[in-house]
């Protein structure tokens, strides 16, 4: 009975486990995408502040261009810069408590090994074979 409960506890440690990793992959992943976002916006606005004021500067729209004043096309930088850092901000968030979540499953994951030397016979019976 004991047994059947500690591998059900392992089977629903295992897949939070498994869905916590995910998700914490998908969310590095996001904050790289950001991060990679964030700096072309960057470069590309400065490149527009190093023109000067009288430079035709044109916005890529599809695979057209269309000229634009320089002071939009640099406030749309800049705002592309900040909605970045705001997304940063809570992806960052999202991925301390997604790390705390697993050191929680594998806290618990060790906890239950050590209550049962039978279970974790089997886990290692099973993770050489």
């Amino acid at each position: 009975m004991g047994s059947e409960i500690n591998k059900e506890a392992f089977l629903e440690l295992q897949g939070r486990l498994v869905e916590t990793t995910t998700k914490l992959k998908q969310v590095q992943m996001q904050v790289r995408n950001k991060e990679v976002e964030k700096k072309r916006a960057f470069l590309t606005l400065e490149e527009l502040n190093s023109l000067s004021e009288n430079t035709n500067t044109y916005k890529s729209v599809g695979k057209a261009f269309f000229l634009m004043p320089m002071a939009t096309l640099a406030k749309e930088q800049k705002t592309k810069t900040d909605e970045c850092d705001a997304a940063l901000a809570t992806l960052q968030g999202s991925k301390e408590y997604l790390e705390r979540q697993m050191k929680e499953v594998e806290s618990s994951f060790r906890e239950l090994l050590q209550q049962s030397p039978a279970l974790a016979r089997q886990v290692m019976a099973m993770s050489v074979s």
